[in-house]
């Protein structure tokens, strides 16, 4: 008698919590629908939430500390497991670990009177929790490898303790260059490696891809100098690093010949994104020799890098580990085009070429579609069973 496979349009909240990307990919695309809506009503005043941080400091910590770690946490979790050939986190502990993470975002929105303690001792212990897991899997499989990302990581964690205790916003800016360098870490590893993929399918050679660890160590020591220029207050010596840094991104960009995808949506999101990356170091270098707008730099980062580019791989990455072909649902494609847009919009407000207002208007309701999008045409999918039966 053949054993039933579970039927993937099944949906339920248990399976969310079967596989760490599930729940947390889901979880930070309803973050984005909720909190964006909400700090502009906070930013123009129509609204006034009983904040644990003031409201800039609150937007900037949850688009960092709120949005990144949960898909930190969803990639990172699902993918350590292959890396290792260790079980994944799941039921109670995940669970519990995304209890976490969850209550983090409501003390920081509603507890505003509540004591400092807790709120900054629950928001702290998420990230701490994510790379134990993760580290005990590394350490265990003597994987030296991944060691790289685990240190960025706690660079991350070192600076979200300097924001939420002293309130600099400084401390935000290392936050996003962390976020940088992980792109560099893994965008390092997919994008070439899925690209080369891609052009051996189409009959060209996959050695037009080139990839080399060298520059990969380079790109990312240079954005931690960076992080410790920055910080220590050396502005020159940030402004220039924040070129180097720039320039052997774009020289890993052209090895990666992005240009060849451009007919495949979930290759062209991964090029286009980290493309951003060399443009945000670009305008940091803007900032720091010439006094061009922080916002500038700090959303080309966040909005562009780091939010284009999580979009692009929670679409793939949902796609390949619930055993569905990587095809691209409808609509994606625009949302793609739609989440770029939002980011040249938030930057060239920060030019005062877009009024701040429209500016503002206009990058949140793009990202509000793309990711509206993302939720009408991969909820069910996240909350489904595989089709082949298959844990994932």
């Amino acid at each position: 008698m053949a054993i039933p496979t579970p039927s993937a349009d099944r949906a339920s909240i248990g399976q969310l919590f079967g596989y760490p990307f599930r729940i947390f990919f889901l979880s930070m695309a309803l973050l984005v629908v909720v909190v964006l809506p909400v700090w502009v009503l906070q930013a123009t005043g129509i609204l006034q939430l009983p904040l644990a941080l003031p409201g800039v400091l609150w937007h900037q910590h949850e688009m960092l500390f709120g949005f990144l770690t949960a898909a930190i946490a969803g990639f990172l979790l699902t993918a350590v497991c292959t890396w290792t050939q260790t079980d994944r986190i799941h039921g109670l502990r995940l669970v519990l670990l995304w209890g976490v993470w969850i209550a983090g975002r409501l003390l920081l929105a509603f507890g505003g009177d509540l004591p400092v303690w807790l709120v900054q001792g629950v928001n702290l212990a998420f990230l701490p929790l994510v790379m134990i897991d993760a580290g005990w899997r590394v350490w265990h499989a003597r994987q030296k490898r991944q060691l790289m990302i685990l240190v960025v990581l706690g660079l991350l964690w070192l600076m979200q303790i300097g924001l939420v205790i002293r309130l600099d916003p400084v401390y935000g800016y290392g936050a996003l260059l962390m976020g940088l360098a992980l792109i560099s870490i893994v965008g390092g590893r997919i994008t070439p490696a899925f690209t080369s993929g891609y052009l051996g399918r189409q009959g060209l050679s996959p050695s037009l891809v080139k990839n080399s660890a060298k520059l990969d160590m380079a790109s990312v020591f240079a954005m931690i100098v960076l992080l410790a220029t920055l910080v220590s207050g050396w502005r020159t010596l940030a402004g220039v690093m924040a070129i180097v840094a720039a320039g052997i991104m774009l020289v890993r960009l052209y090895h990666w010949k992005g240009w060849l995808t451009r007919k495949e949506p979930l290759l062209w999101i991964l090029h286009l994104s980290i493309l951003w990356v060399p443009v945000a170091l670009t305008l940091l270098a803007g900032h720091l020799l010439a006094g061009w707008p922080s916002i500038a730099w700090a959303h080309a980062a966040g909005a562009g890098a780091i939010g284009c580019l999580i979009f692009g791989v929670i679409a793939r990455v949902t796609l390949g580990h619930t055993g569905r072909p990587l095809v691209l649902p409808r609509g994606m494609a625009t949302a793609f085009v739609l989440i770029h847009l939002a980011a040249v919009a938030r930057v060239l407000t920060a030019f005062n070429i877009l009024g701040w207002h429209a500016g503002i208007g206009v990058s949140t309701m793009l990202w509000l579609i793309a990711f509206g999008v993302f939720l009408w045409r991969y909820t069910h999918i996240l909350a489904s069973p595989r089709p082949d039966g298959k844990i994932g």
